[in-house]
C-alpha cells in the first residue's frame, strides 16, 4: 500500500497517514508488552513511528494555522501581525491590534500609531471585546481553535523543525530555477503567518540569501523575497539587522522596474525597515527618495509611497533631493486632486511643511499655488486634524512674510 504524500502538509492526508501510523505503533507496542524478550529492532521502530507521529502533528498544526489566517476576513488580522487576533485592543489612535505585537511596539519606546503614524495621546490598551466576540464566533463556525493569550505571547520561540525546514527553503533557493520559485513562494506565507518563522531570521546565513534572491532571482522570486522581508522586518531587532545587510538597495532597485505586485512588495519593505531612524538615512543614501518621488509622478502606489516620503523629508539630505526634482508642485497637485485619500493629502501637506521649513527658497512656489489655487487654505478646512496642523503653521509663515514685506 502507497504511503500517504504528506509533503504539501493537507491536513486531511495528514490524519490519515496519523492513523496508519498509529496502526503500526499499537501492533509494535502490544509485541515490546507480550514478548518479555522482545528485540532492539522493534523498539527502535517503536520510537521511530512516535518520532514520525509528532512531526506529522506539528506540520497539520502549521498547515491549519495558516489555512485559518488566509481565510479570514482582513478585519480579523493584527495590522502589525497580519495574523487573527487572540487578544484584540484598542489604541489611543481608535485602531485595533493584537495585544502582544502592540505591546512589544510600545515597549521599542514608540509612540505613534502604527497604522495611521498619529502621535498617541496615551498608550492605554482598551480590550476591544466586540471584535474578540465576533472572531470568537467566526473560529467556533470555523472549526478553528485559538490558542490563549499567555500560550501565544510565548509561541514566537521557534523548534529545531521550524529552523530546519527554514534552512531547507532557504537552501532550495540556490537551486535551479523551478526550485527557487517554489521555495520563495513558501517562504512568503510562512513568514508571514507563522511567528516563529520570524524569529528565526537571526540566523547570519538568511539575510544574504534573500538579498541574492532579490538581486539575481526571477521577477517572482524577487517579489516574494520583498513580501518575506517586509514581515521579518515586523520585528524591531530585524529591521536593524535587514538595513545593515545591505537590504535597501535591491528594494529600491525592484521598487523601480518591478511589476506591479513586485513593487507593492517592496513599497512594503521599505516603509517597514524605514520605521526604525537609522535605517532612514540608508534609504536616502540608496537613492530611494529619486525612485519613490517618480512613481508618484507617475501615480504609481501613491498613498503607500508618500507614507514613506514623510517619513524620509525629515532627512536634510532628502530634503535637498526633493528640492531639486520640484517635489511640491506635485504635491500639491496631488492634494487638489478629487481622488486623493485624506490620509495621502496629509502626507502631502506634511512633507510639503518639512521642505519649507528646511530650504528658504521653496516658499515662492508655496506662495504662488496658494495665490492660483488656495490649497492649502483649503486643507485647514477639510483635512485631518494633523494635515490642518502643518497647512495652519505654513499660512501663518506666508502671512508674517506678506505683512513683513508689506511693512518693509
Amino acid at each position: 500500500m502507497a504511503k500517504p504524500d504528506v509533503s504539501q502538509a493537507d491536513p486531511t492526508v495528514i490524519s490519515r497517514a496519523v492513523l496508519e501510523l498509529k496502526k503500526e505503533l499499537q501492533r509494535l507496542v502490544k509485541a515490546i508488552v507480550d514478548d518479555d524478550d522482545c528485540s532492539l529492532q522493534t523498539i527502535d521502530q517503536a520510537q521511530q513511528k512516535l518520532s514520525a507521529m509528532k512531526d506529522l502533528k506539528v506540520k497539520k498544526s502549521l498547515s491549519l494555522k495558516i489555512d485559518a489566517t488566509l481565510a479570514a476576513p482582513e478585519e480579523f488580522l493584527c495590522p502589525l501581525s497580519k495574523e487573527v487576533m487572540r487578544d484584540p485592543v484598542i489604541l489611543a489612535s481608535g485602531q485595533t491590534y493584537d495585544r502582544p505585537f502592540i505591546d512589544n511596539w510600545l515597549k521599542a519606546g514608540n509612540r505613534t500609531c502604527p497604522r495611521t503614524e498619529q502621535v498617541l495621546s496615551h498608550t492605554v490598551l482598551t480590550p476591544n471585546h466586540l471584535i474578540r466576540e465576533v472572531i470568537s464566533k467566526w473560529c467556533t463556525n470555523q472549526g478553528i481553535e485559538l490558542a490563549n493569550t499567555i500560550e501565544y505571547i510565548h509561541e514566537g520561540a521557534a523548534t529545531g523543525a521550524d529552523r530546519a525546514h527554514f534552512l531547507f527553503l532557504l537552501k532550495k533557493m540556490s537551486l535551479p530555477l523551478p526550485h527557487q520559485k517554489e521555495a520563495a513562494k513558501e517562504l512568503r506565507v510562512l513568514t508571514k503567518k507563522v511567528p516563529s518563522f520570524r524569529t528565526i531570521f537571526e540566523t547570519p546565513i538568511v539575510i544574504p540569501v534573500l538579498i541574492d534572491a532579490l538581486q539575481s532571482g526571477t521577477m517572482e522570486t524577487r517579489s516574494n523575497s520583498a513580501a518575506a522581508i517586509f514581515t521579518l522586518s515586523a520585528l524591531d531587532s530585524n529591521k536593524l539587522l535587514i538595513g545593515k545587510s545591505g537590504a535597501l538597495k535591491p528594494l529600491i532597485d525592484l521598487l523601480d522596474k518591478g511589476h506591479q505586485l513586485a513593487m507593492k512588495d517592496a513599497a512594503s519593505a521599505i516603509f517597514n525597515l524605514c520605521i526604525a531612524h537609522e535605517n532612514k538615512s540608508r534609504a536616502v543614501k540608496a537613492g530611494a527618495v529619486k525612485v519613490i518621488m517618480k512613481k508618484i509622478m507617475d501615480r504609481t502606489l501613491v498613498d503607500e509611497l508618500l507614507s514613506t516620503l514623510a517619513m524620509l523629508s525629515c532627512h536634510q539630505r532628502a530634503v535637498e533631493e526633493l528640492v531639486q526634482l520640484k517635489a511640491i508642485p506635485c504635491l500639491l497637485t496631488i492634494i487638489r486632486e478629487s481622488n486623493t485619500c485624506a490620509r495621502s493629502k496629509e502626507n502631502c501637506i506634511a512633507i510639503t511643511h518639512n521642505l519649507c521649513y528646511n530650504d528658504r527658497t521653496t516658499w515662492k512656489e508655496l506662495r504662488e499655488e496658494e495665490k492660483a489655487f488656495g490649497t492649502i487654505s483649503q486643507l485647514t478646512s477639510n483635512g485631518t486634524s494633523r494635515a490642518k496642523r502643518k497647512a495652519n503653521e505654513l499660512l501663518e509663515r506666508l502671512n508674517k512674510a506678506v505683512n513683513y514685506t508689506h511693512t518693509a
